[in-house]
C-alpha cells in the first residue's frame, strides 16, 4: 500500500467514524474508497469490518467515559442481533464479486432514498427507553442479518428502532447503536477472516481513522453540519452506485 493510499484511507476513516457515531452511513464512504483502491467488493466488505469493530469499541468507550451507558440494556439488544449477523456474514462470503456489486448498488440507492425522507416530528423520547417488545426483537434479528451481510446504512436502521420503537433520545440512541454494532461485528469479521476476504493493511489503516473520528464524535456528540454531511454522503453514494452499475 502506498503512502498516498494510506493517507486517503485514514482521512476517509476519520470522516466515516465521526459520521457513523453521530448519524450513520459512514460505510457509504469507506466501502467505495476500498473498492476504488483496487479491492474486490467482497474483500472490501470484509476489510471494512475491521474499522467498524474498532470504531464501535472506541465509541462505546468514549460514551462510557462521558457517563452515558446502559450496558445491561445494550448487551441484551446486541445479543438479539447475533444470529442474524452470523447468517448474513455467511451468506455474504458465498456471493461472487459481480453479484455483490449489483446488490451493493441497489442498497446504496436505497440509502439515498432514506436520506431524503423527512424525519417524523413530535416523537416522545428520553434516556430510559421502553421495554424490549416482540417488534424490537424481530427488528434486531433483521438488522443483525443486514449488518452481517452488507453493513452499509445499518446505523439508520438501528436509529429508527431505538428512537421510534424504544423512545430513546439521540444521545442514548447513538450510545446503544455503537455498542450493538461492536458486538455483532466481531463474529461477522471472524467469518470474513476465515474466508480470506480481509486486507489487513487497508483495514487497519482505515480503522485508525475510524477510531479517532468515532472518539471525537462520541465525546462531543456534535450534530452541527448535518445537512452538509448528508449532501456529501448522497454525492458519494450516487457516484459509487454509478460505478457499480458500470455507467462510467
Amino acid at each position: 500500500m502506498t503512502l498516498h493510499a494510506a493517507l486517503i484511507l485514514f482521512g476517509v476513516g476519520l470522516v466515516a467514524g465521526f459520521v457513523n457515531v453521530n448519524a450513520g452511513g459512514g460505510s457509504t464512504i469507506t466501502l467505495p474508497a476500498l473498492i476504488f483502491l483496487g479491492l474486490d467488493a467482497p474483500v472490501a466488505n470484509g476489510t471494512n469490518r475491521i474499522g467498524i469493530v474498532i470504531q464501535s469499541l472506541t465509541g462505546s468507550y468514549a460514551f462510557a467515559r462521558s457517563d452515558h451507558h446502559q450496558f445491561d440494556r445494550s448487551f441484551k439488544l446486541a445479543v438479539l442481533t447475533l444470529p442474524g449477523a452470523i447468517a448474513g456474514a455467511l451468506l455474504s462470503v458465498r456471493i461472487g464479486n459481480e453479484m455483490f456489486h449489483k446488490i451493493l448498488g441497489v442498497v446504496m440507492i436505497g440509502i439515498i432514498i432514506t436520506m431524503l425522507i423527512p424525519r417524523a416530528k413530535g416523537v416522545n423520547v428520553g434516556k430510559q427507553g421502553t421495554p424490549i417488545t416482540p417488534k424490537v426483537v424481530a427488528a434486531m434479528l433483521a438488522i443483525g442479518f443486514y449488518g452481517g451481510f452488507i453493513q452499509v446504512g445499518v446505523g439508520f436502521l438501528l436509529m429508527a428502532v431505538l428512537q421510534y420503537l424504544m423512545k430513546y433520545n439521540l444521545v442514548y440512541v447513538n450510545m446503544h447503536k455503537v455498542f450493538i454494532v461492536a458486538l455483532y461485528s466481531i463474529p461477522a469479521l471472524l467469518i470474513f477472516i476465515v474466508k480470506g476476504d480481509v486486507n489487513w493493511f487497508y483495514g487497519l489503516t482505515l480503522a485508525a481513522g475510524n477510531s479517532l473520528g468515532a472518539y471525537w464524535a462520541a465525546r462531543y456528540a456534535v450534530r452541527a453540519g448535518e445537512k452538509w454531511i448528508k449532501g456529501v454522503l448522497i454525492l458519494a453514494v450516487l457516484l459509487m452506485s454509478a460505478k457499480l452499475f458500470k455507467l462510467f
